[in-house]
């Protein structure tokens, strides 16, 4: 997970997003207002400050502040998403691509009435650069408790809930590294031909 994402989620929308309120209230960002583009290693400061901001607003810390070199040190692991409307850094995914697999990391969104709105923007353009690179499932890796506002996000996106023993090789090995006592795994299957050799 993201460092900065909550202390014991890989994903959420619950800091500063969806089931939780959003800031500032006045704030109205649709999907029609929200642009989204690949992070470069020069927006790690606009994404750390985003993140501080975050958590300010929604009162969950005590948390260290978020640096530009934490953010630096994290672009080593992952690749970033940002989405952001008139100015302004709205929304923030995190994926790592192995083995054909998607694993979602990273997942804030802060501004707008309705922030799924946003999210449903961000997850369709990781979506779509995921279908370029021939990737077969999106994997994501629940928060111990997660709000029913939390799972009806993804599941109107269709994510759905797997067991384990149910995934295929491969998959179990993308989610192999990650602790997921207590927590809850939800995948979409993006390709129906798996592919059976590399590429």
């Amino acid at each position: 997970m993201g460092p900065w994402v909550g202390p014991s989620a890989s994903l959420t929308l619950e800091e500063g997003g969806l089931g939780s309120g959003t800031t500032p209230a006045e704030v109205h960002v649709t999907a029609s207002d929200v642009m989204v583009r690949r992070a470069r290693l020069a927006d790690a400061e606009l994404i750390a400050a985003f993140v501080n901001a975050a958590r300010s607003d929604n009162h969950r810390g005590p948390y260290a502040q978020l640096s530009r070199r934490d953010v630096a040190l994290r672009f080593g692991q992952v690749g970033f998403m940002i989405a952001e409307s008139r100015g302004r850094v709205v929304g923030l995914l995190g994926w790592q691509v192995e083995n054909l697999v998607v694993r979602v990391s990273d997942f804030l969104i802060t501004y707008g009435r309705d922030p799924a709105e946003i999210g449903r923007v961000l997850v369709s353009r990781m979506e779509e650069d995921a279908a370029e690179l021939l990737v077969e499932a999106v994997i994501l890796f629940l928060p111990s408790r997660p709000s029913q506002a939390l799972v009806a996000f993804w599941e109107s996106l269709d994510y759905e809930f797997q067991d384990l023993d149910d995934l295929s090789p491969a998959w179990q090995e993308a989610v192999a590294e990650y602790d997921l006592v207590g927590r809850g795994v939800m995948m979409k299957r993006l390709r129906d031909d798996l592919i059976r050799r590399p590429i």
